[in-house]
């Protein structure tokens, strides 16, 4: 199985990287990789999810769009406390 990474883009302090994996019944499980920090100090957050998808793209946009919702939460965490 192939894990492939997709194109990489920054949301403020964050590094979002969108992954996907060819699974052996040739559905496509996406996972996200969120990174924040440098050095000795960097923290790296990876979800990844149970649902599957029959094509690359598909998978590819799911974990962008969840990476993004876990972002958003954490923003409102951090801004109710």
């Amino acid at each position: 199985m192939t894990t492939n990474r997709e194109k990489t883009f920054s949301v403020g302090k964050y590094l979002v990287s969108p992954l996907t994996r060819l699974t052996p019944t040739g559905a496509y499980a996406p996972s996200v990789s969120i990174r924040s920090g440098q050095g000795r100090a960097t923290h790296d957050r990876v979800f990844r999810f149970v649902v599957r998808f029959p094509t690359r793209e598909g998978a590819r946009r799911y974990a962008t769009e969840q990476g993004l919702l876990w972002l958003q939460q954490a923003a409102s965490d951090t801004a109710t406390h």
